[in-house]
This record gives structure tokens, sequence and C-alpha cells, in this order.
């Protein structure tokens, strides 16, 4: 004989082994009670949730006569009575299912309304339940509109649906509206436990919380899940084979991902997305738990006791939060979670993967991006010797100085040979902020300034620089920037910053001017295209604005 699936043996029956949704049973179960009916319900939420559950558990309690068929209507259905019975077993004839997705015109609604009105054949309520009910035409929708309004004493509606956005105001005004809540990981951990428990299956509790995460808050997939891997393991349900059957990634090669970043381990990184590869691994699966487990670094930051000791992790969260400053944890969490969309426009997934490792690599502050294993910091790579002709373009566009005491300007013969580093000029902040190799949130705050003065000294250089981001100018940040910039001058370099407006144009104005000019011009070629103009013509067709981009 087959199995009955998990999904539909542990189906709940009453409201009391339905698993949270607390809010919508208390509201029911009280309603019930004191008679206090409304005549169409809406219940909106993802799949597997018990939109569908709570409608048969609502039949049942409707017309429930007890188990000596003497009972009135009840929050708690006896099960034993002809109505319970019949309803689980899914032949009772005054409780109607529809479809909205296949039955949808107005004419399935029509002839739905037409039978409305007739009593019920052996029953106290004929309780109609329409699932996806967001799929009706607008037609079907004004079809029902006054029977849902004003319906037959008789006659109660159920609606659910997975899209409540979709629902015209109309319908939405006429029925009590119940969100079900997705289902927490720990819940849905706690029901597989009973159920396993009951179907005497071993388990291991970590491969629960797989399937449960799996579930995405979906206690119907949760159970789905829990039968293909007591099929996929022939025995005990454990970690290693749920994450076999899931293509999941085992939390030791996300640790081993951010124990080589904070290494600056690139040979190494790329040699972890081959293995994974190797092991057919989900590249896509896998971003989403590095940003999960990015997420739950960030919060042991700022909230220790956020950290659960039942995580199986937790321990090495704790100490990845204090081996990454609280930046390069939101600056990876923002890569990985914007780069799984880039996965499909990779040549394949694993290069995709591999490139995002490399991109958080190449932009972790203070990283040079080499990628050769463990590098020195930034401020301790030597001074680059830029050589720059006394009659250097830069150095004439440049705005004047503002410091209160001029700064003589050498002979030509002396500043022909002499490296930038050295020289009292005042330099091209532009072109030096794009030469200075900073990234991330340095090179952001390096972006959004201007240089207001320049002051040369033999103890060292003293910049005034202005910014409209303020909030960049972190303290770490500063000291960075001043770092890279001791770097590149050979002598030590001390930042001053100062709030307000620029002048002129920092260097991302600079790049949004360019990307602004490309775009128009990408806009002005698309409007001249001629199959643009024919489609525009023929067929009423409209560029959306904005969605033309450059190459």
């Amino acid at each position: 004989m087959t199995a009955l699936a998990l999904a539909r043996s542990w189906r709940p029956k009453t409201f009391s082994a339905l698993v949270g949704q607390d809010h919508v049973v208390k509201a029911l179960t009280h309603a019930l009670d004191q008679g206090r009916l409304h005549h169409a319900w809406l219940f909106t939420g993802t799949r597997g949730v018990g939109k569908t559950t709570i409608a048969r558990i609502m039949a049942k309690a409707l017309n429930c006569t007890g188990a000596d068929g003497q009972g009135k209507m009840t929050s708690e259905p006896c099960g034993k009575c002809p109505a319970c019975m019949e309803i689980d077993a899914g032949r009772f004839v005054d409780y109607i299912e529809m479809d909205a997705a296949s039955n949808r015109g107005v004419d399935d609604i029509a002839a739905l309304l037409e039978k409305a009105a007739y009593a019920p054949s052996n029953a106290r309520y004929k309780v109609y339940m329409i699932d996806e009910v967001h799929m009706l035409t607008n037609h079907a929708f004004n079809a029902m509109l006054k029977t849902l309004e004003e319906p037959p004493e008789h006659v109660k509606f159920i609606l659910a649906t997975t899209d409540p956005q979709k629902i015209p105001v109309t319908i939405l005004s006429r029925c009590l509206q119940f969100n079900l809540k997705q289902m927490p990981v720990p819940l849905i951990v706690e029901h597989l436990e009973k159920v396993l428990a009951a179907e005497k299956v071993e388990y291991e509790v970590n491969a629960l919380r797989v399937l449960a995460k799996a579930a995405q808050g979906s206690m119907r997939d949760a159970l789905s899940l829990t039968d293909q891997a007591i099929a996929y393991a022939a025995g005990k349900v454990s970690e290693e084979s749920v994450r076999g059957m899931l293509g999941t990634l085992d939390d030791a090669y996300l640790i081993r991902i951010l124990d080589n970043l904070i290494a600056k381990d690139g040979a190494s990184l790329l040699a972890v997305a081959n293995e994974m590869g190797e092991r057919s691994m989900s590249f896509s699966l896998a971003l989403q738990d590095l940003s999960s487990l990015l997420q739950k670094i960030a919060a042991a930051q700022v909230v220790p006791e956020s950290v659960l000791e039942d995580w199986p992790e937790a321990g090495e969260i704790r100490r990845l939060a204090t081996q990454f400053t609280k930046e390069e944890a939101q600056l990876f969490y923002q890569i990985t979670i914007t780069s799984r969309p880039d996965l499909s426009l990779a040549p394949d997934e694993q290069t995709g993967f591999a490139m995002t490792l490399l991109r958080m690599l190449a932009f972790r502050p203070g990283s040079n991006g080499s990628g050769g294993g463990s590098t020195a910091p930034t401020s301790s790579s030597p001074p680059v010797n830029t050589v720059r002709p006394a009659s250097a373009p830069a150095a004439k566009s440049a705005p004047a100085p503002t410091a209160s005491k001029p700064v003589a300007s050498a002979p030509a013969s002396a500043t022909a040979a002499t490296p930038v580093g050295n020289s009292a000029e005042r330099p091209d902040w532009h072109s030096l902020m794009r030469q200075i190799p900073v990234k991330g949130m340095v090179q952001q705050l390096a972006f959004q300034t201007e240089l207001q003065d320049w002051v040369d000294s033999a103890a060292g250089v003293k910049a005034t620089i202005v910014t409209p981001m303020p909030q960049l100018a972190s303290d770490a940040s500063i000291a960075r920037l001043a770092d890279a910039l001791t770097a590149h001058f050979g002598k030590p370099v001390k930042i001053l910053i100062e709030k307000g407006e620029v002048e002129g144009k920092t260097v991302a104005k600079v790049d949004a001017q360019i990307h602004q000019e490309k775009r128009m011009n990408a806009e002005q070629m698309i409007a001249a295209d001629p199959f643009i103009q024919q489609l525009e013509k023929e067929f009423g067709a409209k560029v959306v604005g904005g969605s033309v981009k450059p190459l």
C-alpha cells in the first residue's frame, strides 16, 4: 500500500492542532463560541501556511453535529459526526472547494452563485471555499459583489490567496481579512521533531534546521522536503544527507571563506569555490547562506546577546565578529546580496561566485586586492615615484591655494626630475584620488572630497579637505586615507575634514556627470532608431523612462 505523504497525513484537523497561526485561531474560535459569525472570510499568506486547512476546519466547526448527532456549532469539531468525517474525506456535498486559477471566468462564478441560492442538502451551512481568488477576472469579481455582500443566511464564503494586492478593494471591504504568518524556523523544527518521532524515523536536529530553512516559512514545504529526505537517506535523516539532497553548503565552507577573507588569501578563496563546484553545490544558495551568516555576525557586533547558544555556529560567529570591523561586515553583506542576481549573467554560476569572493577581497578596506596570500596594509606600501614635468597641465588647472601663506613654486629645472611625493606644489586632487590604492568606504570618502588647503613642510603635509557627506568621514576612514597619502608622498600626511558644499566638482560628481551624458546619448540613440520609431508608430509602443542604460 502506498504511504500517504506527510503533508497530507499530518494536515491538522482541529484548531488546537494548527501550528503557528495563533492570532487567527483565537479570533475564529471566539467568533464560533459567541455565535458572532461573519458571512465571508479572506485568508492571505504564502503557500503552505494553513489557508486551506483553516477553511476545512471552519467548515467542520460550522456543521459539526457531535458524536451523538445533537451537537451545535462549535470551535472544537468532534471529527466523528458525518459532517466532520465527510469533510476530512473530501466528499461533503455542502462544502465546495473551487480553484480560481482554473475556474476564473464570469460563467464559472455565475454557476456557483446560482447554486448558492439553494439550501444545503444535509448541513447547517453551505460553505464555499475559493482558492487563489486573486486569479478571477474583473468581470467575475463584479459578478460576485452583491452576493458576497448579502449572501443567503445558509451560505458562508471563505476566500484564500497568496497575492492579496490583486484583489479589488470592493471585495476586500466585504470580507474579514486574516493574514497568516510564515512559519519561523524553530517552530518548523519543533513540529518536524514531533512528526518524525511519531513516524519512528531517526534524525539529527541540525538536519531538521536545514530542512526548515529550505522550506522558507512553509510548513507544507518542510513536510514535503522531510518526505524526500527520508527516502534519500534510507534510514536516519542526517545533516550530511540533507545537505547532499538539497545541494546546500556546509557551514564549514562559509567559515573557511570568511577566514580566507581575513587572511586576504585569494588563492584559498578560489580553491574553496573549485571544491564547491566539484561537489555540485548551489552557488545561489551558497550566497544566500553566506549573507545570512554575515547578518548574524553584524548583529553580534552590535547586540552580542543576539547569538543563540543552540546555533551550531555560535562560537564561530562570536569569533568572526571580533575579527571583522563593522564596516567590513556591512560591506560583505551588501556584496553577497547584490551578487546573487548577477549569477545568471555570468558565464556559469561558479565563475560568478568566484568573482563575488574576489570582489569582497578587492573591496575590503585596507586591502590592495592582490589576493596573493596575506598582504601588508596599504599604509606600508612603498612611495610611488611619479614624475611630473614642471609644466604639467594638472598643476595649471588646479584651483589657487587658499592658505594664508602662499607656497613658492620650485624652479622648472629642479622640479622636472622631482617625484610628486617630494613636491611642495599643491597636487591635482582629482587625479590623486583616482591614483591612491584605496577601496570600499575609504574610496567613497576620497571621491566625495575637494582639496581646500595644502601646507607642505619639512615635518610633513597638512591637508584640509571639504566634503558634503560627513557621514563617510569616520575616524577609521580618515586614518586609512592619510596612510595611503603618506605612502604615496613618502612623508607624513595629516588630514583635516571640514563639512560643507564643494565649490568645484568631486570625483563622484564628475563620474555622475559622465554617466548622465552617456545615458542621455543612449536615450537619443534609442529614440532615433528606425525600428523603435516603427514600433511606436504602428503599435503605440513607448520607451519606459529611465529604462535605457548605457553600455
